[in-house]
């Protein structure tokens, strides 16, 4: 789960008031109110100062996050990170499920009164309140079952992590509605500068373990407080009839979200159990390698876009405008990326990590592939949510998670490589209904959908000639190394000369866009 979404973070190392809008909102949600077909130029500008510094946030954290784990394990124990292994596995879950989709009901259904959503905040206090007290049940049990006697506290305190962030759920929400990225982004740091220095403090004191899960806690309450104190929100008892349709729609988050944990993880756990822990170490790497490029692009977009798309919910136009737009943008930055990796991945594999992951070399090609085709989509499900199609989202993501489990047990008998080209083959199959509901929903033409990859396409198309090219002639006595950079040096060169020349219209309209949010 991301770092962003309002309920508590597992610690990195071991998993991987008044309404106060931009002035240029306020513009841009009177002309979408207005039925206005052209948005205007502050709409675009806002979202480009969005994602810039939600961008910004996410590598002050990571990098402040990457300095403190290698702070703190310098200092502790592998038993420490052990421990707390244990702990998040079931954590993991519960985090999962921890916020129920109110924060994106919040942010989604934008004619709700303040006091339905007074409603709404003291729900998720007692959802949070409820899944402590299930935390704190269930502790001795999963002590027992680690056979191990320390595991209990950990999951009690970090699981007070739920009822403190159950608090912001509606705050933060609030903050994502109104658009104030700038504001989150930095709470977001400040959340992270707090994890990180009090794991670290604690850790340099002689407290274990316990430094990993204080320290987490310590991000939690830090990023609570300031949110609260930025956009805090009266409770109410809530009445189920006031806020019915609220939580249907949460239930529909909550069960996709549910069914994608479930077929997003069943290939891990298909190749674990019967391809055994070498081939699942190979395919993680690969995993893990094909998926961080396009991630740290996605990422910084999709905080952004369900606010967006719920600001303009009812404009068709605008909806599409957006859509084409950015689905449009996240390939030409995306599709080099992963095409690229696919097109060198033999190489990288053996001079990057080395003869004994050669067997990760397939999987990460077919994996990349996988990669671009997912970078794209995933606008799909937020647009159709932002249009009260939740439960159509939901049922297709069930869907998946039945049908995925199921083929990757059938293309195990081929190995990694068969689970990995599994995705590539059924995941178009799973997106189609999403496109084609899209299309009805926005009166959209799916060629015309389509042809917003046409640029990044075309550009990957040379590049991939050339690379296959350079890789026929080069000599293949030289060093792994130095074909491997030469390969890549040549594929990003052809590709940004290609688009540079070739869509260089699209370049300037984009480099404006840019240049006006800016000033």
């Amino acid at each position: 789960m991301s770092s962003d979404n309002p309920i508590p973070d597992l610690p990195e190392a071991v998993l991987e008031s008044n309404l106060r809008l931009d002035p240029g909102i306020e513009v841009a949600t009177e002309a979408i109110a207005a039925g206005s077909t052209e948005a205007p130029p502050s709409t675009d500008h806002t979202l480009i100062r969005a994602i810039a510094w939600t961008g910004a946030g996410k590598w002050a954290t990571q990098l402040l996050t990457w300095t403190s784990t290698i702070a703190a394990a310098r200092i502790l124990a592998p038993s420490d990170y052990g421990l707390m292994g244990m702990a998040t596995i079931y954590l993991g879950l519960i985090t999962l499920i921890s916020e129920f989709g109110l924060g994106q009901s919040v942010i989604t259904l934008r004619q709700l009164s303040r006091h339905q959503i007074a409603q709404i905040n003291s729900v998720s206090l007692m959802f949070g309140a409820g899944l402590f007290a299930i935390s704190g049940a269930l502790a001795i049990p999963i002590g027992r079952f680690f056979h191990n006697p320390k595991v209990p506290g950990v999951i009690v305190v970090m699981s007070l992590g739920f009822l403190i962030s159950a608090l912001q759920v509606v705050p933060d929400a609030l903050l994502q509605r109104e658009l104030r990225f700038k504001l989150i982004a930095s709470f977001d740091t400040l959340r992270v500068l707090a994890q990180a220095l009090g794991t670290v403090t604690l850790a340099w004191l002689g407290f274990g373990y316990w430094s990993l899960a204080l320290g987490n806690l310590a991000g939690t309450v830090t990023y609570t407080l300031l949110t609260i104190a930025a956009r805090r929100h009266a409770f109410a008892w809530p009445h189920i009839g006031d806020i019915k349709g609220t939580l249907g729609f949460s239930t529909h988050l909550l069960g996709s979200r549910v069914a994608w944990y479930t077929y997003s993880n069943s290939d891990f756990l298909v190749a674990g159990r019967l391809l055994g822990e070498a081939s699942l170490g190979a395919y993680t790497i690969a995993w893990t390698i094909a998926s961080t490029p396009v991630e740290k692009i996605t990422n910084m977009v999709m905080k952004v876009t369900p606010a967006f798309f719920s600001v303009m919910q009812e404009d068709r136009v605008q909806l599409e405008r957006y859509l084409l737009g950015i689905t449009e943008g996240l390939s030409l930055l995306t599709f080099p990326a992963s095409i690229g990796l696919a097109l060198v991945a033999d190489q990288f594999v053996l001079a990057v990590l080395g003869p004994k992951w050669t067997a990760a070399a397939t999987p990460l090609r077919l994996l990349a592939i996988y990669a671009a085709l997912r970078s794209v989509t995933t606008l799909l499900p937020v647009l159709l949510n932002a249009r009260r199609h939740s439960r159509f989202v939901m049922w297709d993501t069930i869907i998946a998670a039945v049908v995925f489990p199921v083929s990757f047990y059938i293309t195990s008998r081929w190995g990694t490589t068969g689970i990995a080209a599994t995705w590539i083959v059924l995941y178009p199959c799973i997106t189609a209904p999403l496109v084609w509901r899209t299309a009805i929903e926005l009166d959209l033409s799916i060629w015309k959908y389509l042809s917003s990859l046409v640029p990044a396409l075309r550009g990957c198309l040379a590049m991939a000639i050339t690379v296959s090219g350079v890789r026929v002639v080069m000599p293949f006595h030289w060093p792994v190394a130095t074909r491997f950079v030469i390969s890549v040096v040549t594929g990003a060169l052809t590709y940004l000369a290609f688009v540079m020349v070739v869509e260089r219209q699209r370049l300037r309209g984009f480099y404006t866009l840019v240049r006006g949010a800016r000033a």
